[in-house]
């Protein structure tokens, strides 16, 4: 049977990447969207489209349908915002009090970390064949260091707690799985509510690509290296279940070894 990878997330910034990477390599892409035809003008009828919401796991089941691989590139943003999908009673009182209680904001919101990065990964475990080559999950930096600055902040709204529940649920899952921890996101498509999406921060293709485990690393990561990480992990044994930082620092070769990169994790276990 021919490799089907499904990507959950799609739309998103690293999402249309990933799917731009899997069809340069000529392999055969399925994708899980609530907007279907947000999805058909992305992507011109390239890939397949199932509907269906991660969040409802009645929604899921068809689009495992023979898939061989999974690259869930979903999320939400670690902050409020319009992504988070407000009920249309919440009012800025209620947003206030939410800095001092975030729990106030689970029953106002579809969105929130909780609901996305935790328990709608936890549908998708529940649904994937059980003979899923791999399980590729794009989480993030400072899950093992919530306690310090910065990403104390960035966890006041339990994205963190949240990311690290979601990559426990697929680690106990029993599937071979790959876990990249990107650093801050940069480089286009800016599709986050950030300062390096204001900026438009970018690596201008010059930082070459480091990769670490235990997280211990920080700064900024390139989507489009995030995207090729996801994709070449998938060709390699040695990413198999491995849990690991990307971060873009130093000069950047003329061409990324990735089979070196991937090798270099099971040293380091």
């Amino acid at each position: 049977m021919a490799d089907l990878i499904l990507v959950p997330g799609a739309t998103g910034g690293v999402g249309q990447l990933v799917v731009s990477k899997l069809l340069e390599k000529g392999l055969s892409v399925r994708i899980l969207t609530r907007d279907a035809n947000k999805a058909a003008k992305m992507f011109n009828d390239k890939v397949e489209i199932f509907v269906g919401d991660i969040r409802e796991p009645n929604t899921i089941s068809p689009a495992m349908l023979n898939i061989t691989s999974i690259i869930c590139c979903t999320g939400t943003t670690a902050f409020p915002s319009a992504r988070w999908e407000f009920d249309s009673s919440i009012n800025p009182i209620e947003l206030g009090l939410a800095f001092f209680d975030p729990k106030l904001l689970e029953n106002k919101a579809k969105n929130t970390p909780l609901k996305v990065d935790f328990q709608a990964i936890k549908n998708l475990v529940a649904a994937v064949p059980k003979n899923l080559k791999r399980f590729v999950f794009v989480s993030s930096c400072g899950i093992l260091r919530k306690n310090y600055f910065p990403f104390n902040i960035l966890n006041k709204f339990g994205v963190l707690d949240a990311k690290q529940a979601g990559e426990d649920a697929i680690i106990n899952s029993g599937i071979p799985y790959t876990i990249i921890r990107p650093g801050r996101l940069i480089d286009r498509p800016y599709t986050s509510y950030d300062l390096n999406t204001l900026l438009k921060a970018t690596t201008n293709g010059k930082l070459g690509v480091i990769f670490g485990k235990g997280d211990k690393l920080a700064g900024d990561t390139s989507r489009i290296d995030v995207a090729a990480a996801c994709v070449e992990s998938l060709f390699y044994p040695s990413a198999a279940n491995q849990v690991f930082e990307l971060l873009n620092q130093g000069e950047r070769p003329n061409v990324i070894d990735w089979e070196k990169l991937f090798y270099q994790l099971t040293i380091d276990n």
